[in-house]
C-alpha cells in the first residue's frame, strides 16, 4: 500500500512532441525567448527603479507586470526546456510539484488580468481628472493598487488549486507540457463538475472584469478626447492607451484560444503548443510594447546606450 501511495505521486508528464531533429533548434529557439523575457522584463523593472525621472505612477504600476512576466515565464519554460531531451516515458514530476507549477501558472494569468485593470485605472484618472491626478495617484495608492493586484488572484488561484488537491488519484499521467489546474483535477476519477464551474467562472470573472473595466476606460477617455481640442491631450491619450490596448489584446486573444482548445476535441497537440504561447508571446511582447512605445522609456535606453557607447570610445 505505501509503495503505490509513493508510486502515485510521482507523475508523467505526457509533454509536447518534438522530433530528435528538431529537439536542438526548439531548445535553442525557447531558450533565447526566455533569455529576451528575463533581460527585457528584469532590464525595465531596474531602469524604471534607478531613474528618478520614471518614478511615476504610469511606471511603477507597469512593474508590477515585468514582474509578473519574468515570473511567469519562470514557472513555465526552464521545466518545457529541461522535457526536451528527455524522452516521453521518462518525463517525471513529483504531484506537489506539479501542484506548485499550477498554482504559479495561474497565478501569472490571473494577475496579468488585474494588473490591466489597475494600468487602466491609472490611464483613465491621468486623461480624465488630469488636475487631481496628483492627489489621487499618491505613493499610497500606487501601493494599494500593487497588492489588490496580486491579492485578489493569489485567493482566487488558492481555491481553484484547493479544490483539485482535495480529490482523490486514479491516474498518473499529465496530458499537457507542463501543469495546470485542469491537469491535476483530471488525475482523479471521482465528480469534478466543482472544478469545471469554479474553474471557468473564475476564468471568465477575470476576463469580463479586465475587458470591462478596459472598455470603460477608453469610452471615456474617447469621449475626452473629441470633446477636447487639444493636440497634444489626444496625441499622448493615443500613444498610451494604444500601447496597453494592444498588451491586453495579445493576453485576451492567447487566453481565449486555451479556453476554446479545452473543450475541444482531437486538438491535444494544438493545445499544447497554445498553453506554453500563453507564457511566452505576452511575456515577450510586454516589454517591447511599452519599451519602444512609451517615449520617456524609449528615451532613458537611448541616454543609457549612448553613455556607454561614448565610454567605450573614450577608454
Amino acid at each position: 500500500m505505501d509503495n503505490e501511495s509513493v508510486d502515485m505521486d510521482i507523475l508523467q508528464l505526457e509533454g509536447i512532441k518534438v522530433r530528435p531533429q528538431s529537439s536542438v533548434p526548439a531548445f535553442v529557439l525557447l531558450l533565447l525567448i526566455y533569455i529576451f523575457i528575463m533581460v527585457s522584463n528584469i532590464g525595465l523593472v531596474v531602469l524604471i527603479s534607478m531613474e528618478r525621472s520614471l518614478h511615476q505612477p504610469m511606471y511603477l504600476l507597469f512593474c508590477n507586470m515585468s514582474i509578473n512576466d519574468a515570473f511567469g515565464a519562470t514557472t513555465i519554460i526552464p521545466r518545457v526546456l529541461g522535457d526536451v531531451f528527455t524522452p516521453m516515458t521518462q518525463r517525471y514530476i513529483h504531484y506537489y510539484e506539479c501542484v506548485t507549477q499550477a498554482f504559479c501558472a495561474h497565478l501569472h494569468v490571473a494577475t496579468s488580468h488585474t494588473v490591466l485593470i489597475i494600468m487602466a485605472f491609472d490611464r483613465y484618472v491621468a486623461i480624465c481628472s488630469p488636475l487631481r491626478y496628483a492627489t489621487i495617484m499618491t505613493n499610497r495608492m500606487v501601493v494599494a493598487l500593487s497588492v489588490s493586484a496580486w491579492t485578489v488572484p493569489f485567493i482566487l488561484i488558492v481555491i481553484l488549486v484547493w479544490l483539485s488537491v482535495r480529490l482523490s488519484r486514479c491516474r498518473r499521467i499529465v496530458l499537457n507540457p507542463f501543469c495546470d489546474n485542469a491537469s491535476l483535477f483530471k488525475l482523479s476519477c471521482e465528480n469534478v463538475l466543482i472544478n469545471h464551474v469554479y474553474g471557468l467562472g473564475t476564468g471568465m470573472l477575470m476576463m469580463a472584469a479586465s475587458f470591462c473595466s478596459v472598455a470603460i476606460t477608453y469610452v471615456r477617455i474617447a469621449m475626452v478626447c473629441l470633446s477636447s481640442k487639444s493636440k497634444a491631450l489626444n496625441s499622448k491619450a493615443l500613444q498610451t492607451c494604444a500601447t496597453h490596448l494592444a498588451v491586453y489584446v495579445i493576453l485576451l486573444l492567447s487566453g481565449t484560444i486555451i479556453i476554446i482548445l479545452h473543450r475541444l476535441q482531437n486538438v491535444s497537440d494544438h493545445r499544447k503548443l497554445a498553453s506554453i504561447l500563453l507564457h511566452v508571446v505576452p511575456p515577450s511582447m510586454n516589454a517591447v510594447i511599452y519599451g519602444l512605445q512609451i517615449k520617456a522609456v524609449r528615451e532613458r535606453i537611448i541616454v543609457i546606450f549612448t553613455r556607454k557607447k561614448k565610454k567605450i570610445l573614450t577608454e
